[in-house]
């Protein structure tokens, strides 16, 4: 009689203890994932994006895809396991010596809604894919790539499976990045035009995340979750909402849901900790062509919906659903995300205060200041190595990840001629302003680095590739090559 009293605790415990041995090599998949959230509360995700990790549970495939300068063959990165993070591992190997760029991010959802480089736009020329390595990060403890978006980056699939269009209900989340932002057009992820062109007010139903203040007046300096809509990005309401107080946290969480017809809501939330901040739950704007909406199914990461492309940004990972997601699933996901650990990986490159040498990857000549000036508007170009201070050049924090750069002779900085926002731009020395166009983004490429203009997103740049002393230095969006490539070095 006492066997037969123990036999059913006894029980338990074997099943427990067999349960927990069996699971221990896949704990990741016996947790619900973000897609997998919204799928139990009746919204599923009809596009699942991620660079860094599964969206979910039983999720063991492809992730994205890199190609490298070197040869030009590619490589798929997947999952360590089902539910798991991206094999970074696998793309240090295939892309070491050489710079890869991220050509393809897999739809994990069963639609099958793969992003390619953006082709040319109404707004904007033919994209390129970001650097493979510009974005580290550790998620869940795994080192991982996210995407860097710079101005020339973007992402598209125009012919969609499942994505809501005309009126559909829809909601989107993405994680990203709260201090690596511009105020250019647009970084956006979510639902765009198929023809790669405005098609009026209502055609568009996407999150955006920077510091462009469309509808004035805004709160504060953002960055802000907004929809773009088409024709504005909205805060709330009809475009203005002083209630929209933005979000600069390490890593943001972004999530935006549209009925169709009548009602939309943006909400934020530190993807690190705590939970989620609903900046505006209320009706659709009533200026026309936005109630209902009139969404045409195509997805856009990194760009707006006519190929405007000269952002900044940061994606880890993303989603869209069909249907009008339920608060407490948005809570759920928020909790999720929370709880696999975003952390930025590696210490900052350069070291503030030290004096570094600029070398062009593809001339072997030095980022120099013309006849070592020292006037405000001393033009930059590349020479040969003189071994003075007019090539030497020190780093200061300028806040949220950015740099000033200064020239060791002068004492001026890098600057952005007339904060212009443009292809070909010239880049001189000035007096410090203190003003976004004279501050600079640092990411690796490589064993190199790309160096970016926080004021309009384009990148350091030798004119034409030219390798003579006295080339030029100017800004121009993102081309994936070696003339906007810099060793950074003492």
């Amino acid at each position: 009689m006492l066997r037969k009293a123990l036999w059913p605790a006894f029980a338990a415990i074997v099943l427990m203890l067999g349960t927990l041995i069996g699971t221990a090599g896949t704990a990741q998949a016996a947790t619900p994932l973000p897609c997998d959230i919204y799928a139990s509360a009746g919204t599923p995700c009809v596009a699942a994006h991620s660079t860094v990790r599964a969206l979910y549970a039983s999720y063991s495939g492809r992730l994205y895809r890199v190609r490298r300068a070197s040869d030009g063959t590619s490589a798929d990165i997947g999952t360590l396991a089902a539910g798991g993070y991206a094999d970074a591992a696998a793309q240090d190997s295939f892309c070491s010596g050489t710079v890869c760029a991220i050509t393809e991010v897999y739809d994990q959802s069963p639609r099958g809604n793969n992003l390619t480089v953006e082709g040319a736009g109404g707004n904007g020329g033919a994209d390129v894919g970001a650097i493979a390595d510009a974005l580290p990060a550790t998620v869940g403890g795994h080192a991982v790539y996210g995407i860097s978006v710079q101005a020339g980056v973007g992402y598209r699939n125009d012919s969609t499976s499942g994505i809501p269009t005309g009126s559909a209900a829809q909601g989107a989340y993405l994680v990203t990045g709260g201090q690596h932002v511009d105020n250019r057009c647009c970084f956006d992820y979510g639902n765009a035009e198929t023809s790669n062109d405005d098609t009026g007010n209502g055609h568009m139903d996407a999150i955006n995340f920077g510091t462009e203040c469309w509808f004035a007046p805004c709160t504060g300096a953002g960055p802000w979750v907004q929809a773009d809509l088409e024709n504005g990005l909205f805060a709330g309401g009809n475009g203005s909402d002083p209630g929209n107080k933005g979000n600069a946290s390490t890593f943001v969480t972004a999530l935006l849901k549209n009925n169709g017809t009548t009602a939309y809501a943006i909400k934020d939330g530190n993807a690190q900790s705590g939970g989620l901040t609903t900046e505006y739950s209320g009706a659709l704007p009533d200026t026309g062509g936005y109630a209902p909406m009139h969404q045409e199914g195509a997805i856009v990461l990194g760009t707006g919906g006519d190929d405007s492309n000269g952002s900044d940004g940061s994606f880890f990972e993303g989603a869209i659903t069909a249907g009008y997601p339920t608060d407490a699933a948005d809570n759920a996901v928020q909790a999720e995300i929370v709880s696999v650990g975003y952390t930025k990986a590696g210490a900052a490159v350069p070291v503030p205060g030290t004096a570094y040498r600029l070398t062009n990857a593809n001339s072997g000549t030095l980022l120099d200041a013309v006849d070592c000036g020292s006037a405000d508007g001393t033009p930059v170009d590349l020479w040969s190595s003189l071994g003075n201070t007019c090539q030497q050049w020190k780093f200061a924090s300028a806040g949220n990840g950015h740099y000033t750069i200064t020239n060791v002779n002068s004492g001026t900085v890098l600057d952005s001629e007339n904060c212009g926002a443009s292809n070909g731009t010239a880049v001189r020395l000035w007096t410090a302003l203190g003003n976004t166009c004279q501050q600079w983004d640092v990411t690796r490429a490589g064993s190199r680095y790309t160096i970016t203009n926080v004021g309009n997103g384009m990148v350091l740049d030798a004119a034409d590739c030219g390798t003579a002393d006295a080339t030029a230095v100017r800004q121009w969006a993102q081309l994936d090559n070696a003339c906007q490539q810099w060793a950074i070095a003492p």
